[in-house]
């Protein structure tokens, strides 16, 4: 049945402007981007299958090709750039948030941030957040990018990069792709050595996160790695 033909309490989008978005499934908000279904399926029922494709992950469905997602029902090449726009459009919203704030006091706000964007890649990444005087964010920079394995993190290249960003602090992130958060003796040499070689430059490495699927990033500071 279309959601035309639902009673109007029930539709998406007359329950977003009844109640505010938060009250909302992610199938219901999902569909309201669709907008419309196929025959014999509403944009709700696209919605779940959508997800259910990606097992009910956003941040896999966030980390989604155009390609990749213009090949499902009810998507094609248009939903699919659009798609992406919006999710790019809600990444960039959190940085903002992220750049007026202490980021040591807003370790949730990181946290979350990071594992939108990180959380879902097949691939290791090995990032920077560089941070001013204050603790508040200059910007995010991904720095490597390596295999499901490994990646090559050359400490020269990331002590160039503080200095381009007039960095005073520094959290260092990367993913594993594995879904394992607990960090290897190589990370643990790597945070080391880096820590290192930016002290030569007045940088300090206040973190280094480690974000593993959707669980809860693991903190070096927390840990007392540093």
């Amino acid at each position: 049945m279309a959601i035309t033909n639902w009673p109007a309490a029930e539709r998406p989008r007359e329950r977003l402007l009844a109640h505010g978005a938060a009250a909302l499934s992610d199938a219901e908000l999902l569909a309201i981007f669709l907008r419309v279904g196929v025959r014999g399926k509403s944009a709700v029922d696209l919605a779940r299958e959508l997800l259910t494709h990606f097992d009910g992950q956003l941040s896999q469905l966030a980390n989604a090709t155009a390609k990749e997602l213009s090949k499902l029902p009810g998507m094609g090449p248009a939903k699919a750039t659009q798609l992406m726009a919006v999710l790019e459009l809600a990444r960039r919203a959190m940085r903002e948030d992220l750049r007026g704030r202490d980021l040591l006091g807003s370790p949730a706000a990181v946290r979350d941030w990071l594992r939108l964007k990180l959380a879902s890649l097949p691939y290791e990444v090995f990032g920077a957040l560089w941070l001013d005087t204050q603790n508040r964010l200059i910007e995010y920079d991904e720095l490597f990018r390596g295999t499901l394995s490994q990646t090559s993190v050359y400490p020269r290249e990331v002590v160039k990069q503080a200095l381009l960003r007039n960095a005073a602090a520094v959290v260092l992130v990367h993913n594993h792709p594995s879904g394992v958060a607990e960090p290897s003796r190589a990370d643990e040499l790597l945070t080391r050595s880096l820590r290192e070689a930016l002290a030569m430059v007045d940088v300090k490495v206040v973190d280094h996160i480690v974000v593993a699927g959707l669980g809860n990033p693991l903190s070096f500071a927390e840990r007392g790695l540093l």
